[in-house]
C-alpha cells in the first residue's frame, strides 16, 4: 500500500509565514536584517486526489523547524535564506477494523529539510509610492529522501528548482488603521521529472496598538504545468508529490514585543487541492527585526 504517493503538504509555499517586514516588494535597507525562527506541521488523515476529491489515508504528521532571514547587502538588494533545519515525518500504526492487528506498522524520519536560498532586487528606487521588486530563489536538495521502513518518508523532494517571481505593493490607511498590501507573480522551474509550476498570490496586513501588532491575510495559489512524470511514475514524490496544485488562505498575527523582537502565529488552509493534505497547517515562531 503506497497511499503517501498521492500525498504532499503546503511544505513547497508555505514553509514559514514571513512578517509584514519580510518579504513583499521591500527589500531591507543595506545592513538592516530580519530573521525568524519557526516551527510548522500538519497532521493530515485525509488528501485532494488529482481529480479534487478527498480520500482517507494513514494518518501521517510532518514537522518542521525553520530559519528563515533576509540581510540587505545594498538599499536595493537583498539576500534571503530560508533553511528546514530539522524536518520529521511520521506516520500512525495501520491497524485492521476487524482483527485489530498492525496490518502496517507506524515509521519516522528525521533529518535536516532542504534549503532555500536567494536575491531580491528592487526595480523601483526605495520609497517609491508602488515598489516593485524580482527576485530568484534557489532550492537546494538538502533534504532526505527514501527514507523509513518502506523508503516513502521524506524531508525534502530530491529535486533543484529555480523560482523567479515579481513583487508589487504599497502602503495605505484604512480610515485610522496603517495597512499594506502586495502581490507576486512567479514561475518555478524544476528537475528531475518534476512538473514547473505558476504561482500567485498576495496578502493584506492591519497594524494596531502603535503597530505593535500585525493581522495578515494571505492568499497563495500553485497551478502545475502537468509537463513532468506523474507522481506514481516518480518514485522520489513519495511525500512531496509530483503535479500539485492548490490555493491557500492564511490567517497571520504578529507582535512586537519589544521594538525588534516579537512573536509570530499562522494558521493556512486548502480552499481546494489536488494531490495534497486536505488539512489545516499551524506555525509559530519568534522573529527579530533588526530594521528598527
Amino acid at each position: 500500500m503506497k497511499i503517501s504517493h498521492q500525498l504532499t503538504t503546503l511544505v513547497t509555499l508555505l514553509l514559514i509565514s514571513q512578517s509584514v517586514y519580510a518579504g513583499g516588494p521591500w527589500p531591507q535597507a543595506k545592513g538592516n536584517a530580519y530573521f525568524k525562527l519557526s516551527e510548522w506541521w500538519v497532521v493530515f488523515d485525509q488528501h485532494y486526489t488529482d481529480q479534487g476529491l478527498i480520500d482517507p489515508n494513514v494518518t501521517t504528521g510532518i514537522y518542521n523547524t525553520f530559519l528563515y532571514g533576509e540581510y540587505g547587502l545594498t538599499d536595493r538588494l537583498t539576500l534571503n535564506l530560508n533553511a528546514n533545519l530539522f524536518g520529521r515525518n511520521v506516520t500512525n500504526n495501520v491497524v485492521s477494523k476487524t482483527t485489530g492487528e498492525i496490518i502496517i506498522p507506524g515509521d519516522a524520519l528525521n533529518g535536516l529539510g532542504d534549503i532555500d536560498l536567494g536575491l531580491k532586487f528592487g526595480l523601483t528606487q526605495p520609497g517609491a509610492s508602488i515598489p516593485i521588486a524580482a527576485s530568484i530563489l534557489l532550492g537546494i536538495p538538502t533534504g532526505k529522501t527514501g527514507g523509513g521502513l518502506q523508503q516513502n518518508l521524506q524531508t525534502g523532494d530530491g529535486e533543484f528548482n529555480q523560482l523567479f517571481q515579481i513583487d508589487a505593493g504599497s502602503g495605505f490607511n484604512l480610515g485610522q488603521i496603517p495597512a499594506y498590501f502586495s502581490l507576486y507573480s512567479g514561475i518555478n522551474v524544476r528537475s528531475r521529472g518534476f512538473s514547473e509550476e505558476l504561482r500567485f498570490g498576495g496578502e493584506v496586513g492591519f497594524s494596531f496598538a502603535k503597530s505593535k501588532l500585525w493581522i495578515v491575510t494571505k492568499l497563495a495559489v500553485i497551478e502545475s504545468f502537468k509537463n513532468g512524470d506523474t507522481a506514481a511514475n516518480n518514485t522520489s514524490t513519495t511525500i512531496f508529490a509530483n503535479n500539485t496544485e492548490f490555493a491557500s488562505l492564511a490567517l497571520e498575527i504578529n507582535y512586537y514585543i519589544t521594538s525588534q523582537v516579537g512573536l509570530s502565529a499562522n494558521y493556512a488552509g486548502a480552499l481546494r487541492g489536488e494531490i495534497i493534505a486536505a488539512a489545516p497547517s499551524y506555525s509559530v515562531g519568534v522573529f527579530v527585526d533588526l530594521s528598527n
